[in-house]
């Protein structure tokens, strides 16, 4: 009897032992594949943002490509009004060949084509309001809060606008900028523009914002480009009626009667009015691109890396420059992307080195990497778009 119970007790004493080996294995296996899922994930990133690196050389090259096509189109063309001129493929042009195993894509997109929102007509503003549907007591109340928002000079006359007193007065006081948009994130901080763009209810976007956004462009530029086919603001002017529009969206696309020729594009004022009719010269429209976004993405595998710039051709769209007071003499000065002119430093270790002209035919107005903005070498206070 005695040996049975000591044998029972030496039994559950080792399936003690077995019970406590087991659940250590389990928290060391568990252990195990957590470290491992760490580390696979570190290790992916690591891999990812290498990849990136090499992409990115592949971008920023076809990027060069892209502008140097342009760039002989401009000189040929006298100036870019089209992709129906041929620069629609840029690296196909070129005959550019990415490193094997990736595949490159060039988008371009007529920044031009929008109407320049730092330039904007009270009475285009009010207009293009009426047309997506904002009555008109909203519409000049909209166009005249956007107005006292982005000019310094404006006086606000409709009723329900906001004034600066109120901007002071608000829960959070601050002061109207008293210049253009940075970007379309600011209409959320605009009394009576925040009320007709955003639902009331979830504080999203509504549609007239997004017809905002994409009939603006934030660049300050002479005229918009007609070849870019964005004609709603001639609409709702009633400039062109639906039909002229029509005749020219046909011209630039190479549909309907057009259709033989393929896609075209204006040069100047008279072809306008062959297609359309009316006086062409009173549009307020031009016939080259001012500023072109261009959309590189490269792929290899499962790594890809978007590169997003908006560059301007000599004499065309700009950042608009922040006006800056001069505490001695109270007069305004407009700051710029680059530093000052300075003296030489009283040793060499200081000295600032002399800017070189590169002459380089393209204007850099703004440069992302991942849809993230890439920040100048120069601290300014420069707005971006």
């Amino acid at each position: 009897m005695r040996h049975a119970k000591s044998h029972l007790i030496g039994r559950a004493r080792r399936g003690s032992v077995l019970l406590i080996v087991l659940i250590t294995l389990v928290f060391a296996t568990s252990a195990l594949l957590l470290f491992i899922e760490k580390a696979g994930t570190d290790l992916l990133v690591d891999i990812r943002e290498a990849d990136a690196g090499r992409l990115r050389v592949e971008a920023y090259s076809a990027l060069e490509t892209t502008l140097a096509v342009l760039e002989d189109f401009r000189i040929t063309c006298e100036g870019l009004h089209s992709p129906a001129e041929g620069w629609g493929d840029p690296l196909g042009f070129a005959g550019y060949e990415p490193a094997e195993g990736r595949t490159v894509e060039v988008t371009l997109e007529d920044e031009s084509a929008k109407l320049p929102l730092p330039e904007v007509k009270p009475e285009v503003l009010v207009a293009l309001l009426k047309y997506w549907g904002v009555p008109q007591y909203d519409a000049e109340r909209v166009a005249d809060s956007l107005l006292g928002w982005i000019k310094k000079d404006h006086t606000t006359t409709a009723v329900g606008a906001p004034t600066v007193q109120d901007y002071e007065g608000a829960a959070l006081p601050f002061v109207p900028p008293g210049r253009s948009l940075r970007s379309f994130a600011e209409l959320a901080a605009i009394e009576g523009v925040r009320q007709a763009f955003f639902d009331e209810a979830t504080g999203l976007p509504n549609e007239v914002h997004r017809k905002f956004c994409e009939t603006f462009s934030l660049y300050k530029f002479e005229a918009p480009n007609i070849n870019g086919s964005r004609l709603e603001p001639l609409l709702a002017q009633e400039v062109f009626d639906e039909q002229q529009v029509q005749r020219v969206n046909e011209y630039l696309n190479g549909a309907g009667a057009y259709q033989a020729q393929g896609p075209g594009f204006f040069k100047n004022a008279r072809s306008i009015a062959a297609v359309a009719g009316g006086q062409a010269g009173e549009l307020g429209y031009g016939m080259t691109v001012r500023a072109l976004r261009i959309t590189v993405t490269v792929r290899q595998g499962q790594s890809s890396f978007r590169l997003s710039t908006v560059v301007a051709p000599a004499e065309g769209a700009e950042v608009v420059r922040t006006v800056v007071a001069d505490a001695a003499t109270g007069e305004g000065t407009a700051s710029s992307a680059q530093p000052a002119a300075t003296e030489a430093a009283s040793t060499p270790a200081t000295a600032v080195p002399e800017a070189v002209d590169l002459k380089y035919p393209f204007t850099f107005l703004e440069i992302r990497e991942n849809d993230k903005t890439v920040p100048p070498s120069v601290l300014t206070d420069e707005p971006t778009a």
